[in-house]
């Protein structure tokens, strides 16, 4: 009889601490009866866990809703259940999201770009010697059109462009390879997005039949190489 009774007050006492609001406060005034947690001072704030951007991308299967302030960016931040957002609904440089990393963002804050966080080849040529491909880019933005341009054109196999193209990564597979721009903010957050090597990248810009654009991650340097030369290759998509 003594071990149900106990038994009971334990299942009783359980149920009340799974159920119970809970107040934290300066006056020991009962919590809010619409609150779970009532946490109330006058001098006093709430400090939630504090963490760099690369911490935040490493937590296992965050929980759609989950805060955390930012120490990178110096802003607290939430999962909205497919990547990191800062509290305003506005996306950040860094943030783990559609399969990479962002590493672009345009003037609206809500598109941009994702890189790969690790490279696709190291040793692909980007293709066609001697073959023009028509309307190739440099600027932020014409990627994938360049990348279609040189898959459509260059039937060689196993190119940069082709890679990129053929990738299905995380679920997404609408990669492609960055434009000579593109590649350059790459560079520049090059620390963030994580993977590189200091070797020379393939872009999908073309500077003529013979030769195409690339960048060193080692000091930032872009310039046109012969297009049999084998590079790294890293994808990106847009959002």
């Amino acid at each position: 009889m003594k071990k149900l009774s106990l038994f009971i007050a334990m299942l009783l006492l359980f149920s009340c601490a799974t159920f119970a609001q809970v107040g934290i406060n300066s006056d020991n005034s009962a919590p809010d009866s619409s609150a779970g947690l009532d946490v109330n001072f006058n001098n006093k704030g709430f400090l939630p866990p504090r963490m760099s951007t690369t911490q935040i991308n490493a937590i296992a299967t965050p929980a759609e809703g989950l805060m955390v302030y930012n120490i990178s960016i110096h802003s607290p931040v939430y999962y909205d259940g497919t990547g990191w957002k800062r509290t305003d609904g506005q996306f950040y440089i860094g943030a783990s999201y559609g399969g990479g990393i962002i590493f672009y963002l345009d003037g609206t804050g809500q598109h941009g770009l994702i890189s790969a966080t690790s490279d696709q080849s190291t040793v692909a040529q980007w293709g066609c010697v001697s073959t023009s491909i028509p309307g190739t880019s440099s600027f932020i933005g014409t990627g994938q059109a360049n990348t279609t341009a040189i898959v459509t054109h260059c039937g060689t196999l196993g190119i940069a462009a082709q890679i990129c193209d053929a990738l299905v990564l995380n679920g997404y597979s609408d990669w492609f390879l960055p434009s000579k721009d593109e590649l350059n903010q790459m560079y520049v957050q090059k620390t963030i997005i994580g993977g590189f090597a200091d070797n020379p990248f393939w872009s999908s810009s073309e500077y003529d039949n013979y030769w195409a654009w690339y960048q060193y991650f080692d000091y930032g340097s872009n310039d046109y190489y012969w297009k049999d030369a084998t590079f790294h290759v890293r994808a990106v998509r847009a959002f």
